[in-house]
């Protein structure tokens, strides 16, 4: 398994495990408006492959709680069949090393807390970082990264594509 950059000749693909992965064209659509709208963070775009053939995806994109930029990660998904082999773990760390590494001060998601606790992702509403719905609840959740600065509080805005799905 490695886990490498997203590549113009993969998005068939990544479009093809996002749709797997959820049941659904959803996330493929957004990724796809993502791209198209130039909000994709380039280098936090990867995909988990093995002898050549992607599994999983995982991208971020622009956002901003008030003034601040900060990342959005989403979708990330893995094909049905590759799921519980650790494709996603590693997804993971690779994107929040990254993202540490560009210097964005969180990243943020919507997911399952249980899932995402493990990777040190804890609800936004404990760091005073709002949910763009409220109802979101805990399923709203940012995981800091060194650059953080305890003054990134207020509202969370993803990039307009997500506007598409909602």
């Amino acid at each position: 398994m490695i886990v490498r950059r997203y590549q113009a000749g993969d998005r068939e693909a990544v479009r093809g495990i996002h749709a797997a992965a959820f049941g659904r064209d959803t996330e493929a659509v957004l990724f796809d408006a993502l791209l198209e709208n130039g909000d994709v963070i380039e280098p936090l775009s990867l995909v988990v492959e093995t002898e050549g053939l992607p599994l999983g995806h995982a991208v971020c994109s622009r956002a901003t709680v008030e003034s601040w930029e900060v990342a959005a990660l989403g979708p990330i998904g893995i094909l049905p069949a590759s799921q519980g082999r650790g494709h996603g773990s590693a997804l993971m760390h690779a994107v929040l090393g990254a993202a540490d590494a560009l210097e964005f001060p969180l990243v943020a998601l919507l997911g399952s807390p249980a899932y995402y606790a493990r990777f040190g992702f804890v609800a936004g509403s404990e760091l005073g970082i709002e949910a763009p719905d409220p109802e979101w609840g805990g399923y709203f959740q940012v995981r800091r990264l060194s650059a953080y600065d305890p003054r990134i509080r207020g509202r969370f805005a993803y990039a307009p594509a997500f506007a598409l799905v909602s």
